[in-house]
Parts: C-alpha cells; structure tokens; sequence
C-alpha cells in the first residue's frame, strides 16, 4: 500500500490482553485498527506493565501495523449531574490519554455524555468544562478526538454546532485533536451524505462550523436506522439505509481521503466490509 493511502481498520478485541489486538487486526484484513484499553461497561484498567507494552509493540512490528486508536470506555458523561459521574470520567479519558502514550497512538475518542435531568446548554456547558480539565497540564503525545453522537433522547453532540461548543475552551490544547465522524451516528442526525450534492453540503456545514482541520478519523458504519431516526445501530456495508453508493459519496471526498476509516460492524460479516472499503479506496487511487 502506498503511503499517501489512509489505513483501513476495525474495531477489536483485546480478550487476553491488549497485546493480543494487533494480531487479530492482520487475520480480520485490517491495516490499522481501534480497541478498548479496558473493559468498556466499568471496572479497574488492567496495568500497563513494561513488559506487557514491549510485548503490545512487538506484535505491532511482527503484524506489520503502523498505527491504531483507543475508544474510551461507554460510560463516560461529562455532562452528568452526578459529580462521581462526571469527575470519574473526567479521570477516566485522561488515564486513557496517558495509557494511550505509552502504548504510542494517535488517538483517544469518546463519547461526551447526556444531559439528562438538565438543559441541553448546561449539559454542553459541563461537557466544555470537562473537556478543558482532562487537558489541563496534559503533556502526553495522544490527542483526544470528540466522536459525533447519533443523538438518541438526552444525548450530546449529534449536531455541529453542539460539537463546535464543547470544542471551544480546548481548541488552543496541544491534547486536543478535533474530531471523529462516525457515518451512521451522521446520518441518524440528520445529516444525508448519499449523493454528490448531498455530501458536498455536509462538508461545507462541517467546515464552517467547526472546521474541516478538525476531521481526524471516521468510523464507517451503515446504518439499520433511516435517515434521522436519531438511534445508534450500526450496520454491515451496504446492508442498511445509507448503503454503499452513499457511503462512497462521503468516503471518495478529499476530507475523507486523508483520514483512515475504522469499522465498527460485528465481526460475523466484517472481512466482507473491509474488502468494500478497499474497492472504495482502490477506485479513489487509480
């Protein structure tokens, strides 16, 4: 693959121990891939000793895979009304910036949260606040990406202007890296990308809003709901409402071939996604 290709990955397991998701990534056909660095429904982080870090990187060389990303933890709301909550996952994603430093990706990516039981503006209020708290004194090397929601009842971050808000007090952070564009999440927003028209307009929304310098990764995802449906239920390609025509109108656009595209589909079905994903990115490069 040459090197002015993005990487196309999925997410994985890391049962047994992180160490052992790299090689997984290679037999699922992955050239990057996204994991947990512990379980992502709760509990104590399982230790990053240095012999379980040398072990991690070792597998990353004998798999020939050059990069991967960490999605936080499900649980995570930094706009919670409860302060355990909230200051919990405030520790929790910058545990997860160290961790991803000594394990060298490029990136954390999480959730913001609900606003349950509050305003929506004070919910993005917290979540700003929180956000500016994670990276204060943050010296580590991995960036923190906020990933658009698909905005299910009191869920934050399903729009761009909601994302934009919460970005505001940490643009100016060497922690922060701007955004992770998930497909189905989009599009049960509210957003249709599937003609030519259709994703020029999402990109130029994208870009005067929050900017298109902040797009650092996608997930790709079909989606089971249709356009709007505001649920988040993830979908084999080309198996659901936005289908494959439509995600390669996203996926074929400059902004998206500069960023690696993560799938994020059960494994029963995957190989398949990731060959089309290929076909997508061989049509882009011929």
């Amino acid at each position: 693959m040459a090197d002015n290709k993005n990487f196309i990955g999925a997410h994985v397991s890391i049962a047994g121990g992180i160490q052992n998701a790299p090689g997984r990534a290679k037999e699922e056909g992955c050239e990057t891939f996204q994991c947990f660095t512990r379980s992502p429904q709760g509990g104590p982080a399982p230790e990053l000793t240095p012999a379980l870090i040398s072990s991690f990187h070792t597998a990353m060389k004998e798999n020939e895979i050059k990069s991967f990303v960490i999605h936080a933890p499900y649980y995570i709301n930094l706009a919670s009304l409860n302060n355990r909550i909230r200051h919990g996952s405030i520790k929790v994603i910058r545990d997860e910036l160290e961790r991803g430093s000594m394990l060298g990706t490029n990136y954390v990516m999480f959730h913001p949260g609900s606003h349950s039981g509050q305003s929506r503006e004070e919910g993005i209020e917290k979540a700003k606040n929180g956000l500016e708290k994670i990276l204060d004194g943050y010296t580590g090397t991995t960036k923190l990406l906020i990933e658009i929601s698909a905005g299910a009842g009191s869920v934050l971050g399903d729009t761009f202007e909601e994302v934009a808000q919460m970005m505001t007090l940490v643009k100016k952070s060497p922690g922060f890296g701007g955004i992770c564009f998930d497909t189905c999440h989009a599009f049960a927003s509210g957003y249709d990308f599937r003609t030519a028209d259709g994703a020029k307009n999402v990109l130029a929304q994208f870009d005067k809003i929050i900017g298109l310098e902040w797009l650092k990764l996608t997930h790709v995802n079909d989606s089971k709901i249709d356009l709007g449906g505001k649920q988040d239920r993830h979908e084999h390609i080309d198996k659901g409402y936005i289908g494959y025509a439509g995600l390669k109108e996203i996926l074929t656009s400059k902004p998206f071939q500069k960023i690696d595209w993560i799938l994020e589909t059960e494994t029963e079905g995957r190989l398949e996604d990731i060959k089309k994903l290929n076909k997508v990115r061989d049509n882009i490069h011929t």
